[in-house]
């Protein structure tokens, strides 16, 4: 019998993981839990004959029928459902963003103490093949010591989601936290170094302005850039715009150093593609001594790319996570506190924006 897993949270990215576990040699879903009935009954479908359907995810634990289980509920709720899953110590992949203040996470962070089953931080866009070449270069020294990391984010608006909670700063974070958890955890893992100071200027000009909530009205960022200083002096900037699918590329990562610059190039959902956009992403080695490019086009198997929006990347991811689970020892590659400070970046941005000012980690 394989890793059974028990997914938490059964909507879009809930959906996503399933199909991508499935595709897993050794793995099933057995049982989902979400208290919508529509997305309960769209992902038992999913994960096909045999899982089991809750409407309360502590229904689910106390089944006992899952061997791993994924956390891909809405961003307010990872906090206390954390601190009531943790003491069953079984592993846990937990989506992005950990929590969505970084007071929360460090609860949770006390409150694993101890465990010895692993809890990962689902920061998808590590395992991007374009971009995990990348990271694999920095680390190899192509570029030299990094200086400089851009990256643009050119995106589609937040897509709707059950009961509207992406609209809202309270229950999301914020887009510096929710959507931006990712850049800035791949910030710090290519720079090699801990931020210590944001500045971000930031606006909600476009997208949502007419929709209303029970009377309430959204209040996330759709565009800012964002700059970031290192302990080690390197600096990042981040500018995103959610207002611009059909861009060529959806996102853009550059990592500069004395040697060379190092650019990762990965398309969006092909549902979000201008037309004829191809869908295979690229990584350039721009070399500064011979004043060479390198280019190296990166396809990916299409019943991956299939399994979700990600360009593969959750599927790579829970290869990974599904490997220290099978060998029941081990370090996740995302740790809590590696999430702990993709949050903290997250939350100085917000604050940042809304102050026009510095923000001093």
């Amino acid at each position: 019998m394989g890793i059974r897993y028990g997914i938490i949270g059964a909507g879009m990215m809930g959906q996503e993981h399933i199909r991508n576990i499935r595709l897993l040699d050794g793995a099933e879903v057995a049982a989902v839990a979400d208290p919508d009935a529509g997305m309960r009954a769209a992902a038992r479908l999913a994960a096909g004959t045999g899982a089991q359907a809750f409407e309360d995810w502590r229904a689910m634990v106390t089944a006992d029928l899952c061997d791993a289980y994924v956390i891909a509920s809405p961003n307010d709720t990872h906090h206390p459902l954390l601190l009531g899953l943790l003491p069953a110590n079984k592993p846990v992949l937990v989506e992005k963003p950990l929590c969505i203040t970084a007071a929360d996470c460090r609860a949770v962070i006390a409150a694993a103490a101890g465990r010895t089953a692993p809890v990962w931080v689902a920061m998808e866009y590590r395992y991007m093949p374009a971009v995990a070449r990348l990271l694999d270069e920095v680390a190899q020294g192509t570029a030299g010591t990094p200086r400089m990391i851009a990256i643009r984010e050119h995106r589609f608006p937040f897509l709707p989601k059950v009961g509207h909670w992406n609209r809202f700063a309270a229950r999301s974070g914020g887009t510096l936290i929710e959507k931006c958890c990712h850049f800035w955890d791949l910030m710090r893992l290519a720079m090699g170094s801990d931020p210590v100071r944001v500045y971000a200027s930031g606006g909600m000009d476009e997208n949502f302005l007419n929709e209303r909530y029970d009377g309430r009205v959204p209040d996330i960022l759709d565009n800012a850039f964002v700059t970031v200083d290192f302990a080690s002096g390197a600096r990042g900037m981040l500018d995103l715009c959610m207002f611009a699918e059909g861009s060529e590329w959806q996102e853009v990562i550059s990592v500069t150093g004395p040697r060379a610059r190092l650019d990762a190039m990965v398309p969006g959902p092909a549902r979000f593609a201008a037309a004829g956009a191809r869908h295979a992403s690229r990584f350039v080695v721009s070399d500064r001594a011979s004043r060479t490019a390198r280019h190296e086009e990166i396809e990916v198997d299409p019943a991956i790319m299939a399994a979700g929006d990600h360009h593969g990347s959750t599927f790579f991811q829970h290869q990974r996570f599904h490997d220290l689970v099978r060998r029941g020892h081990g370090t996740p590659e995302v740790t809590l506190e590696d999430g702990l400070w993709a949050v903290m970046v997250g939350e100085a941005a917000e604050a940042s924006a809304r102050l026009h000012q510095p923000v001093e980690l």
